[in-house]
Parts: structure tokens; C-alpha cells; sequence
């Protein structure tokens, strides 16, 4: 689709303009070209370019009713419109292939999409079916082939201008494959939590709290600043830098930002809160001059850290790790995947279980994507039961009212 002024050449004179055309000054001068429904090229002529740039503009969204494809053809469920590209493309397929075609189709992409249109099915909505594949232990090599199916259907339907994109064009299955590497190998339970807490002296039992409470990575725990990082009155916690250590770089001790993406503003859980403010009162915030880079620029400044070491020193990974280790083996975590890291995976797999919304994993979390979180955590989405008769249902209970 374009917008053509037919009144002038696109070549241009010795005076670098425009060479007028046959038709210069003869009817209506803007051209529009576009496809309509069936895609099929056509044409449409105006006086004013600001009409013209218009309807183009509304002929590229589908708004323009020669573009708009039929209402019952925008209604049809994705069964329907699957068993219509299944009958029109058999002819060529040996008889192997026709049967195991129907029977993925019938054994599992209709029980997953078949109700519904494709156009409500979304990239959000292929990622969890392909999470619940996973969760089922469907093999790699099948999920392939039924992913590889469904994909070739929707990318039909764009053909067919049913659906303005083909919402498999986001998914690298590859790498949703691959990340099954990523799924925790041991997640600790409330129990282990609660004797992590007893096992942990007072003065880090804050620092506990926002792994398992708030989902915090060890770096950012570490980085906590009084004054800046937790609004109480706005019951905020703000995720804005991590503590690093660099003697080469830095000299020393450096402020930086999150992990690429994972900088946000949260929800203060109240019982997190409480025991923030039971730590800044029991063991004051210390200043440690240090580099903060989280602006770009290295800056020096003063930082009220929340937590030291008994000396009032910043941690380093080997003093937290020797210290880590005592706790750890006092509340019977494992030696093998019992780092602060699995407060993080509690924290994420205590919000699926309890019917968190996979956005809202993903944002209390700070993915950069959806596809991490359903990733990581795939085994410990709760399955769905599919509901059978919900047309009948509604309809009878409408029927009741009358």
C-alpha cells in the first residue's frame, strides 16, 4: 500500500524538480493502491493528499470495508478453520502423513485451541500451551512437530486475512527447549524457609526476608540502601542497584545496576516490611564510601548500606559465603543448590502456586520476558482441567433468568 501522485514523475529536470506527467492537472491527482480481503490489488483515487494518506492509513489496519474480511469468517473457531486446511491439503500428502496430521490435531491442538478464534490466540497464549506441554512431559521431539503444525495453520490464516499475524513468528522453540536447563533443581519448602530464619542470627534475618518475601537476587539484597531502596509510606520497594566488588575496576566496592532489565519498583509485602523495620532499629544502616555507577557516570558518594558484616564492612562473596554455609548446614539445606539464590525460586513458586497470574510473576520477578519465567519455572504451574459443556452451561443458566 502507497500513496502515488500521479500528477508528476518520480524523475526530476535539470532544475533537480519534478518533471510533470501526461495527466498533469486532469483529475483527481492521489492514488491509493492496497489489498482487500481476498488479496486482491486495487485502487482508489482522491483530490487531497490528507484523504488520500487517510484511507491508507485505514486500509493498512483493516479498517476499510473492502479490507475487512467476512464477520462469520472472523468467527470461526480455530478447529473449524484447522479441519479446512487439513481437507484442502491432504490431497498431496501421503496416507501416513494425513493420519498422523488428524491425530495431532484432534489429540492435541484442539483440545487446547479448538473453542476458541485465532484471533484470540496470542503469543502469551502459545507459550503457556507449550509451558502445560512441558509440565506433561511431552517429548522434545513431539512437541516439535505439534508446534511446527500449529504454527503452519496460523501462518495460513494470516494468508487467509482470518488473523492480521501469526503469533508462533515469537516463539524460538529452540530456546524455550533449551530452557529447561533453567528450571531450579531444588526449591526450598515454608519449612525450610522457617528454619533458614532460626538458624540466621538477627542481624541478616532482614536480608532473608527479601529473598523469600521479595524475590531479591543475592547482588541486590547487598546493595539495599536506607533512605532510597524502601519507601514504607508508599509500601514500596524499589530494586534500583546491586553491590558488586571490583578491586581493579573500582577500588574496591561499586554500585551498579540490576541484572540487564531487572531494575523496578514493587509491591512492600508487609511482613518484609516489618522485619526491615525491626533491622534498621536493632542494627543501624552504616556509611560506606564507595563507586556508583548506576547512573552511567562513576560517582564517589556516601552509601547507608542496610547490611555489613559485624565489623561494619560490605560483604564480599567469600565473607558471605563463609557465614552462608553455617546457616545452611544448621537448617539442613542441601550443599548442592542451597545458595541465597533459592529464596528467589520460593518467592517465584509460592506466587504460581498460589494462582499468580504469569504477568504478574514476570513483573514481581523483573524478567525482561514472559518466555523466562514460563521457562524456569514450567513444572510448577498448576495444571488446568479442561472444562467441558461451558456453551451448554451459560445458555441453561441464561435460560433460568428468563
Amino acid at each position: 500500500m502507497a500513496v502515488d501522485d500521479l500528477w508528476y514523475l518520480r524523475a526530476v529536470g535539470p532544475d533537480r524538480k519534478r518533471l510533470p506527467s501526461k495527466r498533469h492537472g486532469r483529475g483527481k491527482r492521489w492514488r491509493v493502491r492496497y489489498s482487500d480481503a481476498s488479496g486482491e490489488t486495487r485502487e482508489r483515487l482522491f483530490d487531497r493528499q490528507t484523504d488520500a494518506k487517510d484511507f491508507d492509513a485505514k486500509a493498512r489496519s483493516g479498517d476499510v470495508d473492502a479490507t475487512k474480511v467476512d464477520r462469520a469468517q472472523r468467527l470461526v473457531t480455530f478447529e473449524e478453520y484447522a479441519e479446512r486446511w487439513r481437507l484442502s491439503r491432504e490431497i498431496g500428502w501421503a496416507m501416513e502423513t494425513r493420519k498422523r496430521v488428524e491425530s495431532n490435531l484432534r489429540c492435541h491442538l484442539f483440545p487446547a485451541f479448538g473453542p476458541v478464534t485465532p484471533r484470540s490466540i496470542t503469543l502469551t497464549t502459545v507459550l503457556e500451551w507449550l509451558t502445560s506441554q512441558l509440565a506433561n512431559d511431552v517429548p522434545k521431539s513431539s512437541m516439535r512437530l505439534y508446534f511446527e503444525l500449529l504454527d503452519a495453520i496460523l501462518a495460513a490464516a494470516v494468508t487467509d486475512k482470518v488473523i492480521p499475524d501469526n503469533p508462533c513468528d515469537g516463539v524460538k522453540l529452540v530456546k524455550v527447549l533449551r530452557g529447561l536447563s533453567r528450571v531450579p533443581k531444588w526449591v526450598p519448602t515454608e519449612h525450610d524457609v522457617l528454619a533458614l530464619l532460626d538458624a540466621v542470627p538477627a542481624r541478616y534475618r532482614a536480608a532473608i526476608w527479601l529473598g523469600a518475601g521479595q524475590g531479591c537476587r543475592f547482588g541486590e539484597m547487598l546493595g539495599m540502601e536506607h533512605g532510597k531502596s524502601i519507601d514504607v509510606s508508599a509500601q514500596e520497594l524499589h530494586v534500583t542497584q546491586q553491590l558488586r566488588y571490583s578491586p581493579q575496576g573500582y577500588g574496591g566496592f561499586y554500585l551498579c545496576l540490576p541484572k540487564a532489565g531487572s531494575s523496578g519498583t514493587l509491591d512492600l509485602d508487609q511482613a518484609v516490611r516489618e522485619a526491615l523495620e525491626t533491622h534498621v532499629r536493632d542494627f543501624p544502616p552504616v556509611e560506606v564510601e564507595m563507586v556508583d555507577i548506576t547512573s552511567g557516570d562513576p560517582v564517589r558518594r556516601s552509601v547507608p548500606l542496610l547490611f555489613t558484616t559485624t565489623r561494619g564492612n560490605p560483604f564480599t562473596d567469600r565473607t558471605w559465603s563463609n557465614e552462608w554455609v553455617k546457616w545452611r548446614d544448621k537448617a539442613g539445606w542441601p550443599k548442592k543448590h542451597g545458595g541465597f539464590h533459592a529464596l528467589r525460586h520460593f518467592f517465584a513458586t509460592t506466587l504460581i502456586t498460589n494462582h499468580a497470574e504469569p504477568q504478574d510473576v514476570q513483573r514481581l520477578l523483573r524478567h525482561q520476558t514472559l518466555r523466562i519465567t514460563l521457562e524456569t519455572y514450567v513444572h510448577w504451574w498448576p495444571r488446568r482441567e479442561r472444562r467441558r459443556g461451558v456453551i451448554g452451561d451459560v445458555l441453561r443458566a441464561a435460560a433460568n433468568r428468563r
